[in-house]
């Protein structure tokens, strides 16, 4: 979230917490022992049987490094739509690539393309009222997720559940998802601080179908309406060799899910875990599992943002919690050039989960995410040397240095997680 809504937030956030609080169970401690390895199949049966859904072959997943590649391929791809196009974003905000957007998906629908978006209302906040006009004037449908009426306690419940969730799926076929919102910062090539680093994900394959499916999930959640036919989920044929599945979490059905994701790749993992996320702030668990991984021989690699943050409480919340982790042998780099929005997980160089979720008790907890996993030696073997690029332009942080950050630093740290910051 953003700092323009941080004032109403303090104000509300507290009374939808507690909405919240009283409607959900508490955190489930999932207890894992390790058992095999990606590499083993059974690791495949587990992730498809006890997450689901089943991993499909015959997929291509192509990944798009920062504005520069991202919004040329989405756009082109949504002007290339003859039948569908389903979209759902947390952030669209004004500006260049937010008027780009709603052109391109405003001429589809006079086109006679059949348009959907599906926008977070938080997230969504700073778009400007003449896109969604130029939209839904064009016939697209244009919805936003979960909005805040204060004279309508039923809206209160909700206030706090967003969907961070970043899909465009063309004619049922081609499908995009990752780190980018639609805002003007993801532009460029990460090549300042005002142009952040984030990769993005094209796909096409049988997995589209399931990407479809998770827009189909909150589309229905808002608008009741059920998209189904042959415009949204035709027969798709090879485009690869890639295995993969998408897999989504919601406050609603199952949030935690995301988490045991993540829990049961750390616990697969036999020699290597690399880790690249925004938003790093493990809860015990998460700490308890990846601590668990570096002793038994496992070299973890963990890439955050430094300096350069967008909201600076989740660093120091984030910060508070990496002593366990560097006592460890778990490294810890810092990416210093520009903000840093990657969401990435690879596993033993074969197993990969790219998407929207972050590893924080938000993403774990409360939001709507959808990551897609992949089971593919090459293609993990591309997102490593994405991995080692971004780690040149890092700084590792060691225990020592840690440990002797000032102590206005250490007190912040501390406040921030006492406090649970989400934000």
């Amino acid at each position: 979230m953003h700092r323009r809504f941080t004032s109403f937030l303090i104000l509300v956030l507290p009374m939808a917490a507690l909405l919240n609080g009283c409607a959900s169970e508490r955190p489930i401690l999932y207890n894992i022992t390790p058992q095999f390895t990606v590499h083993d199949p059974q690791f495949a049966q587990t992730m498809g049987h006890l997450l689901g859904p089943q991993l499909v072959g015959e997929n291509t997943v192509t990944t798009l490094t920062n504005g520069d590649q991202i919004f040329p391929a989405m756009l082109d791809a949504i002007h290339s739509a003859q039948k569908t196009i389903t979209f759902e974003t947390y952030i669209y905000w004004s500006g260049k690539m937010g008027q780009a957007f709603a052109d391109a998906l405003a001429e589809r629908a006079r086109a006679g393309v059949k348009v959907y978006a599906l926008i977070d209302w938080v997230g969504g906040d700073r778009i400007d009222p003449k896109y969604v006009k130029e939209m839904t004037d064009a016939g697209c449908q244009v919805k936003r997720y979960h909005p805040f009426h204060i004279l309508l306690p039923a809206t209160w419940f909700d206030l706090d559940h967003r969907t961070h969730r970043k899909i465009l799926v063309i004619d049922g076929t081609i499908g995009f998802t990752g780190g980018v919102g639609i805002a003007d910062d993801w532009m460029g090539n990460a090549q300042d601080s005002k142009h952040w680093r984030d990769t993005h994900y094209r796909i096409e394959g049988p997995v589209v179908s399931q990407l479809q499916a998770v827009f189909d999930d909150n589309w229905m959640q808002t608008t009741g309406e059920v998209l189904q036919g042959n415009d949204f989920f035709p027969e798709l044929h090879a485009k690869g060799k890639q295995w993969a599945q998408v897999f989504k979490s919601s406050f609603t059905g199952g949030s935690e899910n995301m988490q045991l994701l993540f829990l049961l790749s750390i616990a697969a993992a036999g020699s290597d875990i690399r880790i690249e996320n925004a938003y790093f702030v493990p809860d015990e668990l998460t700490i308890r599992s990846l601590t668990a991984a570096a002793k038994r021989g496992v070299h973890v690699t963990i890439i955050v943002p430094g300096a350069h943050i967008d909201e600076k409480e989740v660093r120091q919340a984030s910060r508070a919690h990496w002593g366990k982790l560097l006592k460890a042998g778990i490294e810890i780099w810092e990416y210093h050039p520009t903000m840093f929005h990657c969401k990435l997980l690879i596993v033993d160089d074969l197993w990969v989960s790219i998407g929207s979720s972050n590893m924080d008790n938000r993403s774990f907890r409360v939001n709507d995410e959808a990551n897609i996993n992949v089971l593919d030696a090459d293609f993990a073997a591309e997102q490593i040397r994405e991995f080692e690029a971004d780690k040149k332009r890092s700084r590792q942080v060691t225990y020592d240095q840690w440990a002797r950050r000032p102590l206005g630093e250490k007190i912040g740290d501390h406040f921030f997680t006492a406090f649970g910051w989400e934000l």
